[in-house]
């Protein structure tokens, strides 16, 4: 278990970046995908496909970086499942089919800070250290290799503004009757990352803390009971319509959503005033993936330069950021495109696990919505 706070370990990171910048204005990639003739793309190749799942194309640009990778390596099908599921589909499609070398088999999973270490305890992941290993935190990765922080966001408010003009600023906003009928979170709590991970936040803003996410429970059963809570699973696609004006996700979730809005309808992202929760994602390989070697390159790319990169074009902070900044590869409209996001808080693995136990154990009696995708 960590013992020291991640945030601590980023922020101190970025000093050193900061201090390194002018000094480092180049150097290449230590740890670049593997060429074409390597050992592991012939292998990957010879296997034929990689299986993702719970990779929208619209999360963090996930639609670009699978397109990157399938043209740097061609003959590699990208097979993706459910793009839609929760970090607890993804753990449970491993579980579901570990005698199962089909094509409904996950190679990789991209889920929740919390969940890495629990894929690890039941025997579900597979241990791998990527080339460049070194430059991820320490306080970010497994230490055998068996998960690794990918990249992290803070939860704001996507506001479709056609619909509701009046523009919470906060989580307290949320509770007031002009937003009857207008919230939805972006996952069931009880099994999806994103939403367990919202209801900590608000836990924050509302007299709670990292350590005790109860008041998180008793805010979303007061917007609940106000009829404030819809109890569908947001998407981009129902903020557009106007169905769901206000969705709680990820910030960088709600800006690629601005881009594919482009004015229609209006649109506006807030990090909220208080309750500034950030959310690391990891990722790891199926100990039963069917094609394993696909998923080493798949992980390898993910990893290089060229994969965080585009990562961050999709208003992703990648967790190799640092070293990136250090060695000024990363686009300067990159940079100027990523929002203030200061004062920030980054759980421990021990708070997101007391949290998780606790929120979905606990959303059913607590708050009773039975959230649900749209029909």
């Amino acid at each position: 278990m960590r013992t020291k706070n991640f945030a601590y370990h980023l922020l101190a990171l970025f000093v050193i970046a900061a201090t390194l910048l002018s000094a480092c204005g180049g150097g290449g990639d230590t740890g670049a995908p593997a060429a074409s003739g390597d050992a592991l793309y012939d292998a990957a190749k010879a296997e034929g496909m990689l299986t993702t799942i719970a990779l929208p194309h619209d999360w963090c640009n996930y639609g670009g970086v699978i397109e990157a990778f399938k043209a740097k390596y061609p003959g590699i099908e990208v097979n993706e499942l459910n793009p839609d599921a929760g970090s607890a589909d993804e753990v449970e499609a491993i579980k579901a089919n570990k005698d199962n070398k089909g094509p409904q088999a996950p190679d990789v999973i991209d889920v929740g800070f919390a969940f890495g270490e629990s894929s690890k305890a039941e025997g579900l992941i597979q241990p791998y250290k990527v080339s460049t290993w070194d430059t991820i935190p320490d306080d970010a990765k497994d230490p055998e290799g068996y998960w690794y922080g990918d990249y992290y966001g803070v939860l704001a408010f996507l506001v479709n503004t056609d619909v509701q003009p009046d523009v919470p600023q906060d989580w307290g906003d949320l509770l007031d009757p002009k937003y009857k009928g207008q919230v939805a979170l972006s996952g069931d709590p009880r099994a999806s990352n994103q939403a367990i991970q919202s209801v900590h936040a608000a836990a924050l803003a509302n007299g709670g803390s990292l350590d005790d996410a109860q008041a998180g429970l008793d805010y979303f059963s007061k917007m609940n009971a106000a009829g404030n809570l819809i109890p569908l699973i947001a998407n981009n696609g129902l903020v557009a319509t106007g169905e769901i004006p206000v969705r709680i996700t990820w910030d960088y979730n709600a800006l690629s959503a601005i881009d594919t809005f482009e004015g229609n309808p209006n649109a506006t992202v807030v990090v909220p005033a208080t309750g500034r929760f950030a959310g690391v994602y990891v990722q790891a390989i199926s100990a039963y993936a069917p094609h394993p070697n696909a998923a080493k390159l798949w992980m390898e790319f993910l990893y290089s330069d060229e994969g965080q990169i585009l990562w961050m074009e999709g208003y992703c902070h990648p967790i190799r950021e640092a070293d990136l900044r250090a060695r000024g590869v990363i686009p300067q409209e990159l940079l100027d495109k990523l929002p203030d996001v200061s004062g920030a808080v980054f759980p421990t693995l021990d708070q997101l696990n007391t949290a998780k136990e606790l929120i979905t154990a606990n959303w059913d009696s607590a708050v009773g919505a039975d959230v649900q995708a749209a029909p």
